[in-house]
Order: C-alpha cells, then sequence, then structure tokens
C-alpha cells in the first residue's frame, strides 16, 4: 500500500486537530497504508521562522513529504485561514513538493462561516506546490470533537460518516495513477 505523511498543522499539543488526525491515520493503517505523523508544533521555532533550511528537523520533513505518496493536512482555521504554524512549513518545503502527491485537505474550526478555508486559503497553497490530485476535503466543527485525557478522541456521530467517506475517497486515489502525473 500506499505511505501517507499526515501532516497537523496546529500549534496546540493539546488541539482538536492534532486528535482529528491521529484518529483518522488509524483508518488509513487498518486499510494497509503505512501513515508517519507529523506535527508541525514539534519543529523548533528558530527553524520554522528563521527560514533555516538547513536544520536538520526542515531536512527531515522535507524528506518525509519526497517519500510520501499521499499527505493529508489538517488545520484548525484561524481568521478564515490555516495555521500560521503550517504555513511556516509550507514556506520552507521545495516549490514542488506535492508533486505526483496525492492530498486531503482537513480542517477544524468554531463554525461553519469559516468552511470555506479550504477551497480558498488551504486548497490553492496546496495545488501550486504541485499535487497531482488533491481530494475533496472536509471541514469538522470544534464542537464534533470530545477530546479525553487519555489522548484518544471522540467524533460525533453526523461527522463520523462524512469523515469515514473522505478519509475512504483518500485511500482509493492513493491506488489510481493521477492522469497528470502519468503524462509528464
Amino acid at each position: 500500500m500506499a505511505t501517507v505523511l499526515s501532516v497537523s498543522g496546529s500549534p496546540s499539543a493539546s488541539s482538536r486537530t492534532g486528535r482529528l488526525l491521529r484518529h483518522l491515520d488509524q483508518r488509513l493503517a487498518a486499510q494497509g497504508h503505512q501513515v508517519i505523523p507529523l506535527d508541525v508544533r514539534t519543529i523548533p521555532a528558530d527553524a520554522l521562522l528563521g527560514a533555516d533550511f538547513r536544520h536538520p528537523a526542515i531536512v527531515e520533513a522535507t524528506e518525509l513529504f519526497a517519500r510520501a505518496d499521499g499527505v493529508v493536512v489538517g488545520t484548525p482555521v484561524y481568521k478564515a485561514s490555516y495555521s500560521g504554524v503550517l504555513k511556516a512549513l509550507l514556506d520552507l518545503l521545495p516549490q514542488y513538493a506535492l508533486t505526483g502527491k496525492t492530498v486531503l485537505p482537513l480542517a477544524t474550526g468554531g463554525s461553519t462561516a469559516h468552511v470555506l478555508a479550504i477551497d480558498y486559503a488551504l486548497r490553492p497553497v496546496l495545488n501550486s506546490m504541485g499535487a497531482a490530485h488533491i481530494v475533496q476535503g472536509w471541514f469538522t466543527l470544534d464542537k464534533d470533537i470530545t477530546a479525553h485525557e487519555d489522548g484518544s478522541v471522540t467524533v460525533a456521530p453526523t461527522a463520523v460518516a462524512a469523515l469515514a467517506q473522505v478519509v475512504d475517497q483518500f485511500s482509493a486515489a492513493l491506488g489510481r495513477t493521477p492522469y497528470l502525473a502519468a503524462a509528464s
């Protein structure tokens, strides 16, 4: 199966976004994919904010993107856009770091007023980085994600089916050769 890089763009250690991603990672692993989690908040701030391309953590993150067949990108939505820590990482990756890759964009937030952040803020950046196929993303309301003390998460029944569908579509797309990648 495929290697999937699961990137949490949340700056918080107790993030619902991060916990939701780790929950969805389990579904992808159960489907036979090798899932590699990457919490951007664990990359040293001096490397991210100082744009230190040679910092070992940036080099390692770049290598993880290069190895991956697919990338899940999750972010909390702040002021109708993806997180600054995610932007800092994406800015340090090679221009076409997503070439030939299938990408699943996910976002979390407090209001459905931010649902378009995936299509108007995140998707254009992912596309500009050369993603071969960006599958349908999904926005999950914070109130639909309950984080537990043990690190586990419960997702509201109203969101479970939709999340399962987008993850399964992403998983299925990983097995296909995108037309643009095959043509180049």
